[in-house]
């Protein structure tokens, strides 16, 4: 399920589920067990909870990892603008490796696009055969990026 999945159908948390959240938001390494003193439940109640939770989609629990340390020289996001249905545009975006985030926006730009590339090279043939080249697209802008500045996933429940 993707985000926009899980997002048209929210999920309630109750305040145990939104702490285990927020204990793997900090460590997504800490063990079961280690949670469940935190939120005062059973390791095996824990573990049924985050599949809970992964299996609707809710969260994630990834390794975040530097681009430039793994061998990725060039991030960016690029703006694009469409002419027409936003839909397969987004759709088609979301199929590409290289992107690894798309959302619609409001604004000047109708969807956003953050890519990961090798080199100056692959974000140009990104650009110019796939992005620009996909019917519907009538403009975009690309952003380099030239310092990641912060990259956060902490920011607890509501």
């Amino acid at each position: 399920m993707n985000r926009s999945q899980a997002n048209n159908s929210e999920v309630r948390l109750d305040d145990v589920s939104k702490a285990i959240i927020e204990h793997l938001q900090e460590d997504g390494r800490q063990s079961y067990a280690t949670i469940a003193k935190q939120v005062g439940l059973s390791e095996a109640a824990v573990r049924q909870r985050v599949q809970r939770l992964l299996d609707a989609g809710v969260m994630q629990i990834v390794a975040v990892t530097d681009p430039l340390q793994v061998g990725f020289r060039r991030q960016a996001m690029i703006g694009i603008r469409v002419d027409g249905d936003l839909t397969p545009v987004g759709d088609a975006l979301t199929e590409m490796t290289e992107v690894d985030y798309v959302v619609t926006t409001a604004g000047s730009f109708d969807l956003l696009a953050e890519v990961v590339c090798e080199d100056d090279d692959q974000l140009l043939e990104l650009l110019t055969k796939r992005v620009r080249t996909l019917p519907g697209v009538a403009s975009t802008e690309t952003f380099v990026y030239l310092k990641l500045n912060k990259q956060h996933y902490n920011w607890g429940t509501r």
